[in-house]
């Protein structure tokens, strides 16, 4: 099956939905700003020919995941999987749309950001990705260069983990530790916010939408999946808070819901032969078609915007392929994307981080349990005295 054929169909089918673009989007014209938000993610190369680099970086970051002799297995991990993951962004349109879904997120949280917050403003938004362009460091040169007089880092992970959240906060502590910082910028941190309620009422209002879309006698009986990014269960006994994070988001939201459907948390993108968390997404489906379930509603509960995880890992092996082969129908959630609540979750975090602090949370100061990892004891050490 071509791929052309094999994306129309999809949009045909119904059965689930493609977001694999948005328009173009540019930066807002600034001048001056007094605060600018820096949001932080992992970003996603924007063309296939920017893979090899992309999958180097995520397989060379020893907070994302540890190898044995990571500077020469690392390498040869990205390259070995390079052809194979371009061919699935080549399947959603050839590049991830996660750059301008930040950029058309950043754009409106501003435009709100100064009505709601004037005293603050002018706001102005930096995007920086760990493993795509653009980079932090990128950002961060483009703040100094603004001269803004205040800078939230704002974690673009609702939930918390070292593996997202904390690495992109350590690469920020590892450039000021060769980069000079300037002086007159007053910084806060943004690390977490699982919990908050615009963002249970986002994905509430997400779900009920695509709920209407299965018969009405079907309705009540469609099992909704909350999918997640999996962790190694090596972080996960080391005290990672994520787990239990995206947890209560999808509590949150099913309280929002008053509890309307069955309901079940499950994790999908496991890499390589180590345990990690599970259920798996696909193993999970593939039980409860046993156990006579046929018709599921897959939720993205971990990611705010459009990328290969969703687009393709859930759209088309879960909701096309493993749909078409037990004979379910599957449906999936957009992600908040540009959904008005999810801005206005957006705004209110920043807003009452401003007006009410702290202006770093004593959670994050904390190290897991079972942490040896020297650099994020500096790192939050660093933080503590940065964000005081």
């Amino acid at each position: 099956m071509s791929v052309g054929y094999k994306l129309k169909s999809l949009l045909n089918s119904g059965s689930i939905r493609l977001f694999s673009s948005v328009s173009d989007v540019s930066q807002r014209s600034v001048s001056n700003p007094k605060t600018g938000i820096l949001m932080l993610n992992m970003g996603g190369p924007q063309h296939t020919d920017d893979v090899g680099e992309y999958l180097l970086r995520i397989m060379t970051d020893r907070d994302m995941i540890q190898l044995p002799v990571q500077s020469q297995l690392g390498p040869f991990i990205a390259k070995r999987r390079t052809p194979d993951v371009q061919k699935k962004y080549q399947e959603i349109g050839g590049g991830s749309p996660i750059l301008k879904w930040t950029q058309k997120q950043g754009n409106l949280l501003c435009d709100k950001l100064d009505k709601v917050s004037p005293n603050t403003g002018p706001h102005k938004y930096y995007v920086g990705f760990r493993y795509a362009n653009p980079l932090t460091d990128l950002a961060l040169r483009e703040i100094e260069n603004d001269g803004v007089e205040r800078v939230l880092i704002f974690s673009q992970y609702p939930q918390y983990s070292c593996a997202t959240t904390g690495s992109s906060l350590n690469h920020i502590f590892s450039y000021y530790s060769n980069n000079k910082l300037p002086s007159n910028i007053k910084w806060s941190l943004i690390d977490r916010w699982s919990t908050h309620p615009l963002l249970f009422k986002t994905f509430a209002d997400r779900i009920k939408s695509e709920l209407d879309q299965f018969p009405a006698d079907q309705r009540k009986d469609v099992f909704i999946v909350f999918s997640a990014h999996s962790l190694p269960l090596r972080a996960v006994n080391r005290g990672d808070p994520y787990p239990y994070e995206v947890g209560a988001t999808v509590q949150g939201v099913m309280k929002e819901l008053n509890y309307c459907n069955p309901y079940s948390l499950v994790w999908q993108s496991k890499v390589g032969p180590l345990p990690w968390l599970g259920p798996f997404t696909d193993e999970a489906l593939e039980g409860y078609a046993k156990q006579g379930k046929k018709n599921f509603l897959l939720v993205p509960i971990a990611f705010v915007n459009e990328h290969i995880e969703t687009l393709h890992e859930m759209d088309i092996e879960y909701g096309h392929d493993l749909g078409k082969k037990l004979g379910l129908t599957i449906r999936r959630v957009a992600a908040p994307n540009d959904h008005p609540l999810f801005i206005d979750a957006l705004s209110d975090i920043i807003v009452s981080h401003m007006k009410d602090g702290p202006r770093i949370s004593p959670k994050f100061l904390t190290r897991c349990p079972h942490c040896i990892n020297i650099k994020c004891h500096n790192s939050k050490q660093w933080y503590a005295k940065l964000c005081a």
